[in-house]
């Protein structure tokens, strides 16, 4: 059967229109989820269709109506079999990703990058860190690398450490990190949270730590099965890695720094265990929360209440 929806599929489309067409009613009739980096089916088929024939996202209708080579159409339908059968997101399929406008090569080695982090970076970090010198930075549980590169960028004097407890994210960071031509600024570090830094001091650490608890873990998407549980989940509540976090930020950080973490839909267990503490909830124009900010003097003042996971 799968061969005849191949050859059919093969013979029948001839142009890039028919084939984003015809990934759509695919992708709409297998009710596949969305959530890495497309939230609806034209924008996963164009990402899944694009990369393949190593075209922009963006392109004139007149090219559109460009005829397809058979070659071309089967790698096409190949893919969109995988994502529609196997849920594999259409970012390990191309082993590519978009973060603050930049381009990432992605495996299941790390995480796809999603994080309302991007509207952060891409605003330099404002209004909490406006005009104020930043030159160091540390990107806790970094993965790909996406955050500490699109630090790299927002702050182009700066120096940045990408940490990760895992080897093999570490491999994928150093891709990214070569890719972007950042081997003198942004460096891969192995590390279980603050475990292997030293004394090191920071003007900015932000983190997007795995922070999915018990029960969302039982429900994901088939999809989110592809990701490294590593970077996923974290206990009962979502929250063993953000509360060691909390507990060590302020020996870390300069007088005058911050701490910014992503903590998702555990946001509320957070703010219930922790009601003395005062976190600064951001808010998102594109969408997104779950991320607070800490003043390293907030930090201090709250440490007594973290200091259990003090590792």
């Amino acid at each position: 059967m799968e061969k005849i929806f191949i050859d059919e599929a093969v013979n029948e489309l001839h142009t890039i229109d028919d084939m984003l067409r015809w990934c759509v009613s695919r992708f709409n009739a297998a009710g596949i989820y969305y959530g890495h980096g497309t939230d609806n089916a034209w924008d996963e088929a164009v990402a899944l269709v694009m990369h393949t024939l190593h075209l922009p996202l963006e392109l004139g209708r007149e090219v559109r109506r460009a005829r397809l080579t058979s070659t071309e159409k089967h790698r096409i339908v190949e893919l969109v079999i995988r994502r529609v059968r196997e849920r594999v997101p259409v970012p390990y399929l191309t082993n590519t990703a978009y973060f603050a406008g930049l381009e990432f090569y992605v495996d299941e080695r790390v995480l796809v990058p999603r994080s309302p982090f991007a509207e952060l970076i891409e605003n330099g970090f404002k209004p909490w860190l406006y005009n104020k010198p930043v030159n160091r930075v540390l990107d806790l549980c970094t993965g790909s690398a996406c955050i500490a590169i699109a630090c790299a960028y927002a702050f182009e004097e700066a120096e940045v450490d990408a940490v990760d407890i895992s080897a093999d994210a570490l491999e994928v960071a150093q891709i990214n990190i070569e890719q972007h031509g950042l081997l003198n600024r942004v460096f891969p570090l192995q590390s279980d949270g603050f475990a292997a830094l030293g004394g090191q001091k920071y003007d900015l650490i932000v983190s997007n730590p795995p922070y999915v608890d018990a029960e969302d873990m039982g429900d994901l998407p088939e999809e989110f099965h592809h990701e490294p549980e590593l970077g996923l989940a974290s206990g009962r509540d979502g929250l063993d890695l953000t509360k060691r976090i909390l507990a060590r930020a302020a020996d870390h950080l300069n007088d005058e720094g911050l701490l910014i973490v992503e903590v998702g839909n555990s946001m509320v267990a957070l703010a219930e265990q922790y009601p003395e503490v005062p976190f600064t909830w951001l808010e998102f124009e594109r969408g997104g929360d779950g991320v607070f900010l800490l003043t390293r003097e907030q930090l201090l003042e709250a440490q007594d209440l973290f200091a259990i996971y003090r590792d």
